[in-house]
């Protein structure tokens, strides 16, 4: 059974938030559900912080600026980082060496919930059900 409640990496919370119809259609109307639970992780606003500063995210000053307020026009619960997480994420057997995707991952799992992304060494890799968005 897929959970109700589905995490995005935060490709998705981009696509979501800046151009939904890069969003397969059925991932879509799934996230537009009002029966579906949309989390998002507090390591997706370190990514955008990040990217940002470094100048390879154009817009991520102005979406960091309303963070909370985003989350909230998506109907997004925000996930905060634990040291459970941290410690699954460093000790996953899979060669992916990206530390945010390692920490969406391993949340997802550890919540049981579904990861959303277009990232196929994501996807190939979770512990948890995955919507791939391009479908």
């Amino acid at each position: 059974m897929i959970s109700t409640g589905v995490l995005l990496d935060t490709n998705a919370l981009l696509w979501w938030v800046v151009d939904p119809d890069r969003i397969g259609p059925d991932v879509r109307e799934r996230l537009a559900d009002p029966s579906t639970q949309v989390f998002v992780s507090a390591a997706s606003a370190w990514e955008v912080a990040i990217k940002t500063r470094l100048g390879k995210l154009a817009g991520g000053e102005a979406l960091l600026s309303v963070w909370d307020e985003t989350l909230a026009s998506i109907r997004a619960t925000a996930i905060d980082m634990t040291a459970a997480d941290a410690i699954m994420a460093g000790g996953l057997p899979w060669p992916h060496r990206d530390p945010f995707d390692r920490m969406l991952v391993s949340q997802a799992a550890r919540r049981g919930l579904t990861l959303a992304s277009s990232d196929e060494v994501i996807l190939a890799g979770a512990m948890s059900p995955t919507l791939d968005l391009r479908r």
